[in-house]
């Protein structure tokens, strides 16, 4: 027989039903809290990226400023089209009229915009806005346009290694470009259109925008105005010393702040060759701190440096140059093949005695140069913010023999970059403080807020007193006839440099030679360098201070016009001298004839006879000048 319900089983078993009713209706509130809440965002993000369609807006990129504020890199408002096969009405047609619009083969045009089976297709990036705008007149049918950014280089061909070049993706490939490539980018915008199932813009519907947000903006140490002259500079000397290619650099001396960099050739900023990678690679790069070169008599700034530094020499030695030196039973040439004779310390430097600067480095001995190497940081990078930096070439300390050292003294058997070089003699000339040279001034963002300041290393390697004792040497070696003679009127230091080069294999490569100039100013307390470096050049001489020099006149006496720089010496005069016709004359009596009109020769061969001269006779020369004298 069945028991009979009680009310007592009845009330359990409500109980049992409402627990679990009030069980299912937690659960559903604890799955609608996780649903909407927690994962809340993330469900609506699936929601709108179904039931929407998105365009890329690229954000611009930062603006490149110079130190004065001048903008040197912009960037602009471009379009990309793309199609969207589903909603195209009139395949041919329309695909006809954007292949020819567009300049697109039209078979690949055409199969983009039949294709139903993707949602859209890129046709074309980066078309300028008058095309847009026609795109857009025409209103075709799924065909839509989407911002892009271009960049505009407002200078062109000016500073092309440096400031570099981005992608048609607005990523950047070279130079300051590549390098600040993350500060530069901006945070992309999106556009959002409603769609169907098949991805189909649902008319009438509104459209959604997600705004971009610009890069940082980047401030450089350069001058733009000296970067013009630089570059002027530049191209004459590649043009008439018919050269591979010429590399110069303007630095502040107390800083080492870059003023100007540059390469030549060089191509405009705003018509990248892409479709010649090897030219395009090539022009780009910035040898002054990617490749490395033997500096030849550059170097002996350091040699005598250290000499001085160290006390192995004094200002009374003498030395006696007899044209070469016996070292390790190899016989090593001083560049003046008749000799120097007796000079003193100061006369040794002026005419870059080879002799001198050996005996300089063998007084010093290998442990003391190679203190001063690292010291003054050769072999490493300097750690500035350019792409590809090379730290030179030294050899290892227990491989080095006496007839290395030997070498090394004249700036031979070793290997610099120019900006390293430069930022050594930065240092021995500005007092002995050596600074971390750098391009970059600061970044900010959009709203001002600094984001980037360059790490600055400063330490000092020499004493001001040896620093000062350099100082002279410079003076006295580029005014050869008196004070203020080099660019008349102006206190100038400086220093020629002529290197032969070396093929593949380690053996010399004869005719090819580095010739270089480092030029300071004023003398006593500089507050800019220049260095120019030419690289092979063939138009008929191959010295420094035939090829090289001449261009320094030239950038100094631009940058004190440009920066109103009054003379030093309104009294100085550089007296203008006919050149004499000395070809068939003895070597003995052109250097007495040349003497006598105070001006300095090089002397190419080691014939007892004049058979070339450059420049040629009857030309208007200035005393002090060096010209270019060959024997048989």
């Amino acid at each position: 027989m069945q028991k009979p319900y009680t009310l007592h089983s009845m009330q359990k078993r409500i109980i049992a039903i409402g627990l679990v009713l009030i069980f299912l209706v937690c659960t559903l509130c604890v799955r609608l809290f996780f649903v909407q809440i927690i994962n809340g965002k993330d469900y609506q993000i699936r929601a709108l990226d179904q039931w929407t369609r998105d365009l890329k807006l690229t954000a611009p990129r930062g603006t490149i400023y110079d130190k004065t504020g001048d903008t040197l890199a912009v960037s602009y408002t471009t379009y990309n089209v793309y199609v969207r096969g589903r909603e195209v009405k009139n395949v041919e047609e329309t695909a006809k009229y954007l292949s020819e619009l567009l300049g697109l083969k039209y078979e690949n045009t055409l199969k983009k915009v039949s294709n139903k089976n993707i949602s859209e297709s890129l046709l074309k990036m980066q078309i300028e806005s008058d095309i847009a705008e026609e795109i857009y007149n025409k209103n075709l049918d799924g065909v839509y346009l989407s911002e892009n950014v271009g960049r505009y280089y407002v200078y062109g061909d000016l500073m092309t290694q440096l400031l570099g070049f981005t992608s048609i993706d607005n990523v950047g490939q070279s130079g300051i470009e590549a390098y600040f490539n993350n500060y530069l980018t901006g945070q992309d915008g999106y556009s959002y259109v409603q769609s169907d199932l098949q991805g189909k813009e649902i008319g009438g519907n509104l459209r959604y925008y997600v705004s971009g947000v610009q890069g940082n903006n980047i401030t450089l140490t350069v001058d733009s105005k000296i970067q013009i002259i630089l570059e002027n500079v530049l191209n004459k000397a590649y043009s008439e010393q018919k050269a591979k290619s010429v590399t110069g650099i303007v630095m502040e001396a107390k800083t080492g702040k870059i003023l100007a960099i540059s390469s030549k050739p060089s191509f405009d900023l705003n018509e990248v060759p892409r479709d010649d990678l090897q030219a395009l690679f090539s022009y780009s790069k910035m040898s002054a701190v990617t490749d490395t070169y033997e500096p030849g008599s550059t170097f002996k700034i350091l040699t005598v440096a250290a000499a001085l530094e160290e006390e192995v020499v004094d200002l009374d030695d003498t030395f006696y140059c007899p044209g070469y030196r016996m070292v390790d039973g190899q016989k090593i040439k001083c560049w003046k093949t008749i000799g120097h004779g007796t000079q003193t310390l100061a006369e040794a430097f002026a005419n870059s005695c080879n002799c001198c600067f050996m005996d300089l480095a063998l007084r010093l001995g290998v442990d003391k140069f190679y203190e001063y190497a690292e010291k003054f940081g050769l072999g490493s990078k300097t750690e500035i913010t350019i792409t590809g930096e090379s730290g030179g070439i030294l050899m290892k300390k227990e491989n080095v023999k006496t007839v290395d050292l030997a070498r090394m003294g004249f700036g031979h058997a070793i290997a610099v970059t120019p900006i390293q070089l430069l930022s050594i003699v930065s240092a021995i000339t500005n007092g002995g403080i050596y600074h971390t040279p750098t391009v970059v001034e600061k970044i900010k963002d959009i709203y001002d807020n600094t984001t980037y300041t360059p790490k600055v290393e400063s330490k000092r390697i020499i004493s001001k007193e040896t620093s000062s004792l350099v100082n002279s040497f410079l003076k006295l070696t580029t005014n050869k006839t008196g004070d203020y003679t080099f660019v008349e009127g102006y206190n100038i230091g400086g220093k020629t440099g002529t290197a032969q080069k070396f093929n593949e294999n380690g053996q010399i490569a004869q005719g090819k030679y580095i010739s270089s100039f480092i030029g300071t100013y004023p003398a006593d307390e500089p507050e800019y360098l220049f260095m120019i470096m030419v690289d092979e050049p063939s138009a008929g001489a191959y010295y420094g201070s035939i090829v090289a020099s001449p261009y320094g006149k030239e950038f100094f006496s631009q940058l004190f016009e440009y920066k109103d720089i009054p003379k030093d010496d309104e009294t100085s005069v550089c007296k203008e001298v006919v050149m004499p016709n000395i070809k068939g004359m003895s070597l003995a009596n052109a250097l007495a004839l040349l003497k006598t009109l105070n001006l300095f020769c090089e002397i190419d061969g080691e014939g007892g006879v004049i058979t070339e001269q450059l420049p040629p006779a009857g030309t208007i020369c200035y005393e002090g000048e060096t010209i270019l004298i060959s024997t048989a």
